[in-house]
């Protein structure tokens, strides 16, 4: 049987997926937080499982991606969104595109709003959501490039009409709750339950949401796989030395 464990990073309240294959021994982390690295990297050995791959839901603002630190130690691909902006990733998908690590097959679903570049991926009756849809709720939409009639489009056409019995791993756990399921969502989430695309944009906007982490600086850097601004510095190649005219004759 596949693997799945979930993590939660309580300072961003992120939660963070490992998907493990017990056939072929690979393992695919999905949202991973920088300061969990030690934890995936125990866990890791502690299962017997190689890191073949780092799949990001869309560009974080509330926590640092592990993506780049986990790439550098375990030689893993690094996938986002082709539309994300995100530099040095090692594969990028649109909607619909498959990716394959030895037996753990997932599919791309383009569904954005909270960010303009988010993506939900499906692996077999189960879908990792990120922030476009919560328990309960939807993501946020007053951060940068959010658009609340965009992710009312992308969670009623895209998500809503999946398989009721499909499950639902959001990037964020509700009251201690951490997993639904399609039809549940469908029945009673009170964003989009009898709620109109005009009515879900009003209610969006007028959500007591705790003030928007004043990240320009996690923004970029997860748009860099992770990578602070140092450690681009320290991994820019050196310069060639300039040949000297008198060894050439």
């Amino acid at each position: 049987m596949p693997l799945l464990r979930r993590f939660w990073d309580s300072p961003s309240g992120t939660c963070s997926y490992l998907v493990g294959s017990d056939a072929t021994r690979q393992a695919v982390f999905i949202d991973p937080v920088r300061e969990q690295v030690p934890l995936y990297l125990g866990v890791l050995e502690e299962l017997g499982l190689r890191l073949a791959g780092i799949i990001e839901t869309h560009v974080h603002a509330d926590h640092l991606t592990a993506a780049d630190t986990l790439r550098r130690l375990t030689g893993a691909t690094v996938v986002c969104g082709r539309q994300s902006g995100v530099e040095g990733a090692d594969c990028l998908l649109a909607d619909g595109d498959s990716l394959n690590f030895g037996d753990l097959a997932f599919q791309a679903l383009s569904t954005p709003g909270h960010t303009p570049a988010c993506l939900t991926y499906r692996w077999g009756d189960r879908l990792f959501t990120g922030d476009s849809l919560l328990i309960s709720g939807c993501g946020r939409t007053d951060g940068p490039g959010g658009n609340a009639g965009m992710l009312f489009d992308s969670v009623t056409r895209r998500l809503l009409t999946q398989p009721d019995e499909y499950l639902v791993y959001p990037g964020h756990g509700s009251q201690q709750r951490w997993v639904s399921c399609i039809g549940e969502e469908r029945r009673t989430n009170p964003m989009l339950l009898g709620v109109s695309r005009d009515e879900f944009i009003a209610l969006a906007s007028r959500r007591e949401l705790p003030p928007l982490p004043a990240r320009a600086e996690t923004l970029a850097a997860n748009r860099r796989c992770g990578r602070l601004p140092e450690e681009e510095a320290e991994a820019a190649p050196e310069s060639a030395p300039i040949p000297d005219p008198e060894e050439s004759k």
